[in-house]
């Protein structure tokens, strides 16, 4: 049995959001094809994320001159257990689908401050003398569903100004996930007369790939 991570960011439900509508279809032809998976939803406006802020560096930092948990500041335990359960959570995981909007060219800011609480030193790569940074995740997969009124994914005229898909599969990499697509809905506005061809489109293709990951 594998664990699928479902991670969300979208304040709109999938009556109004594409990325939530398409996500919806995935993981119901996910469960229809691996029925003794477990899914877990992960919404990122619905989940405590702390801020990388003066008092997550100020515990790190304590914990690594060897303070113990116990004697950080109660700000500093809070925010850095929450983000060491965070952490363990993405670890445990098997196989990610993200499902995000682009706005401004980029990812919700919650979506950030979500990499950040799981690209932890230690828990999801590592530094290597002779070798530099490895990624410990190299037994995971994961799927990125991006809604855009824009045409921006690659071989697109714009697909350089698009900062949220690329800097995703840059984090993968980090990570150390060798496998990872992306599944676009895009052009809602741009053509909005091929709107309903567009969510089908996305629709079969979240299918597709949700059948075989």
């Amino acid at each position: 049995m594998a664990t699928v991570l479902y991670i969300t960011a979208n304040p709109h439900d999938d009556e109004k959001s594409y990325s939530m509508l398409v996500g919806k279809e995935f993981i119901h032809a996910y469960r229809s094809a691996n029925p003794n998976d477990e899914v877990i939803h992960l919404d990122l406006y619905e989940t405590d994320i702390p801020q990388l802020d003066k008092d997550v560096f100020s515990g790190w930092g304590k914990l690594k001159e060897g303070i113990a948990f116990e004697n950080l500041t109660d700000s500093e335990k809070m925010k850095v257990g929450r983000i060491g359960q965070l952490v363990d959570q993405f670890v445990a995981a098997d196989k990610y689908v993200f499902a995000t909007p682009i706005w401004n060219y980029s990812y919700p800011p919650v979506v950030k401050s979500y990499i950040d609480s799981i690209c932890i030193a230690g828990k999801t790569f590592k530094y290597l003398p002779d070798i530099g940074r490895v990624g410990l995740l190299s037994d995971k997969k994961a799927v990125h569903i991006q809604a855009s009124g824009s045409f921006l994914s690659s071989g697109s005229d714009d697909a350089e100004l698009e900062m949220a898909h690329r800097h995703l599969k840059v984090i993968m990499d980090f990570v150390g996930v060798p496998s990872f697509e992306g599944i676009f809905v895009e052009g809602m506005a741009a053509k909005p007369e091929q709107e309903p061809a567009i969510k089908e489109k996305a629709i079969q293709q979240a299918r597709e790939v949700a059948s075989r990951f």
